[in-house]
């Protein structure tokens, strides 16, 4: 009845041989056994050897004491036997092997422990498992994104790195177990710049050329046409078996970019045509109908037709200026303003009127482009249909932040017009530019902030800006 460790196999734990019994009522039994067996042959040998009671008591004792040993033993071996080979199993479940199993021929208290053994070996198997196909799919999906990953170790090599980050730093070839320093020797200028600073941002840097295929200079094509790739990069840190490690995250937004791009100049061409059209086809129209009336000697109606196309030529120029001012916005020259200062300079130009006082502590920004954001917000505001005294303002601190808030009551607008009000040069005013709203984001973003459009309870528009405090 010896205890065995084999590779485990799905079986009824109740399946077992022999009858149900005890570790205690076994010991008992054998217990019976002996005084029954000292107590017969105690009572022979007295019969037969009457004056040698103590010594046939002693010797039957010794007897009786040798063969309980033996019993002993024989009862104890294979448990210790099993408590070895559980041993064993225990051991290969720390190497992560769950193939081995025990199994125990009796059925009693250690035949329960061998089955919990064996179920929790079979619960350990499962989960390896269901680890290791996750660990692969997990693996396989790193492996093949496009997105450039690498993990390094605090002060010490690089950990692991997928395929799309061994192609764009090291050709392809491993890069576990390098320095990145050593790895960013052999990199372009503007990828090492961008690791080595710190921080996420975008970056742009030379097109990697796949190893086999002529480079333009090679092929007779200016270095200087060479494609350019534009990355994100982003950073995040965070401990692994207790230590720190970097995750580096490199993202090539070139395709997306220039499809936006593409998106964006399709609008501007859309848009610059409206207007080029709007005001130059009544243009040639009226001159045609000048050039008719001089020729019949009618001239009184000139000074009105050279009137309306004076008019649509000024259309035409302050729809170009402010095209120009919108592509060469200047970088914002901070400065620290103080907000009773921006509300003067903003009354002194439009009407509204103030909620609530203003914040007591001054403000870094480049006060002529808030008030240019401002003004256009609140031009806005009066030109969508809502009373002049229902234009209001209200300036708010916000833990770290600062809110603008730009109400009106006037109709809002619909989710169609929402979503493309903040895109340069749409506009559903007849006469509008469609810069307005997308100038004012621009100086927001530029200052660090964000602006919000939202429809109010009861009607009207109000345009939140957001900007660091």
């Amino acid at each position: 009845m010896r205890p065995i460790a084999q590779p485990t196999t799905q079986t009824d734990p109740q399946i077992r041989r022999g009858m149900p019994m005890s570790l205690l009522s076994r010991l008992f039994l054998a217990v019976a056994a002996l005084l029954m067996i000292a107590v017969g042959l105690t009572t022979v040998l007295l019969q037969r050897f009457p004056q040698q009671a103590l010594l046939l008591t002693l010797s039957v004792s010794a007897l009786m004491l040798l063969l309980a040993m033996v019993i002993l033993r024989s009862q104890l071996h294979p448990m210790l036997q099993l408590f070895r080979a559980m041993s064993g199993t225990v051991i290969s479940y720390q190497d992560g092997d769950y193939s081995f199993g025990l199994h125990w021929p009796r059925n009693d208290e250690l035949a329960d422990l061998v089955d919990a053994h064996n179920a929790l070996g079979n619960v350990l198997r499962e989960q390896r498992l269901d680890l290791v196909q996750r660990e692969l799919l997990l693996d396989t999906m790193l492996q093949n994104t496009p997105v450039a990953m690498l993990l390094i170790s605090h002060r010490g090599p690089i950990v692991f790195a997928n395929i799309a980050a061994r192609q764009l730093l090291n050709q392809g070839r491993k890069l576990e177990g390098h320095s990145l320093q050593l790895i960013l020797q052999q990199v372009s200028p503007s990828l090492r710049e961008a690791l080595e600073k710190g921080g996420d941002g975008l970056f742009s840097t030379q097109a990697i050329v796949p190893a086999g295929v002529q480079k333009n200079e090679e092929a007779g094509a200016p270095a200087d046409d060479a494609e350019e790739e534009i990355y994100h990069l982003s950073r995040r840190n965070f401990s692994l078996n207790g230590r720190q490690h970097e995750l580096l995250l490199l993202r090539q937004l070139t395709v997306e970019l220039r499809r936006q791009e593409v998106q964006t100049w399709k609008k501007v061409i859309r848009v610059i045509s409206h207007e080029l059209n709007n005001s130059l086809a009544p243009v040639a129209s009226l001159a045609r109908s000048a050039s008719e009336l001089v020729k019949r000697g009618k001239t009184e109606r000139l000074p009105e037709i050279l009137n309306t196309i004076e008019e649509r030529a000024l259309h035409l120029e302050s729809f170009i200026h402010g095209y120009a001012r919108f592509a060469k916005l200047p970088t914002p020259r901070l400065e620290q303003v103080k907000w009773n200062e921006l509300i003067s300079n903003l009354q002194a130009h439009t009407s509204f009127t103030l909620l609530g006082s203003t914040p007591e502590h001054s403000s870094r920004f480049d006060i002529a482009q808030m008030e240019q954001a401002l003004l256009n917000l609140l031009k806005n505001a009066h030109e969508s249909g809502s009373a002049a005294e229902d234009v209001t303002l209200t300036v708010r601190p916000m833990q770290d932040l600062l809110r603008i808030d730009v109400m009106d009551k006037g109709s809002g607008m619909s989710e169609t017009v929402m979503s493309n009000a903040l895109v340069p040069f749409y506009s559903t005013k007849r006469s509008g530019t469609g810069l307005g709203l997308a100038l004012a984001r621009e100086i927001i973003e530029a200052h660090g902030g964000r602006i919000t459009l939202s429809n109010r309870e009861g009607g009207g528009l109000m345009v939140s800006l957001i900007l660091p405090g």
